[in-house]
């Protein structure tokens, strides 16, 4: 996909990490953290890494292949970890993984969640504005944009089956 007048950029230059402590503030009536507490953090951290790659905000459009995977409890660190997987010309796809560990133990931290989110970045009057193009470096990212591509096909083919049907 061509870029003109944008420079390449790698998911490095981008990428954030964001810890916070959870604590009885984040609960739900499980006793443990809420899992809208942790989607607002995938969310926020995302549009950081997606405003970092565009120069600019970024809005989300979709967050898909959202995985909770362990449940988070008082007292765990949780470390939000983002970066760019695709660039199109005005969205990217941010993946994101979450791990915890505890907050008075030296434990290996353990993955909680993973997501996917589709961002778009906008000008002022809240209009798609082109983004720089992904710069691949490595195996691992060009395995990522590829797998970011099949989710793309994928999210683009349910939509327009959604629309179809119901135009039925």
């Amino acid at each position: 996909m061509t870029h003109p007048g944008l420079d390449g950029r790698p998911p490095s230059a981008s990428e954030l990490t964001l810890s916070q402590i959870m604590d009885q503030h984040h609960t739900n009536l499980m006793g443990t953290v809420h899992g809208g507490r942790i989607l607002n953090l995938i969310d926020s951290v995302a549009g950081v890494v997606a405003a970092r790659h565009s120069d600019g905000p970024a809005v989300t459009a979709a967050i898909d292949e959202t995985a909770f995977l362990r449940a988070v409890r008082v007292g765990d660190v949780v470390h939000v970890q983002a970066r760019i997987t695709w660039a199109g010309r005005s969205s990217m796809e941010v993946a994101v993984r979450c791990t915890a560990d505890r907050w008075d133990r030296a434990v290996p931290p353990t993955v909680v969640a993973t997501a996917h989110l589709v961002m778009v970045a906008v000008d002022e009057q809240g209009k798609p504005r082109p983004v720089p193009p992904l710069t691949l470096t490595t195996d691992d990212e060009r395995h990522a944009f590829h797998l970011a591509e099949i989710r793309r096909k994928h999210r683009l083919a349910l939509r327009d089956d959604l629309a179809a049907a119901a135009a039925a």
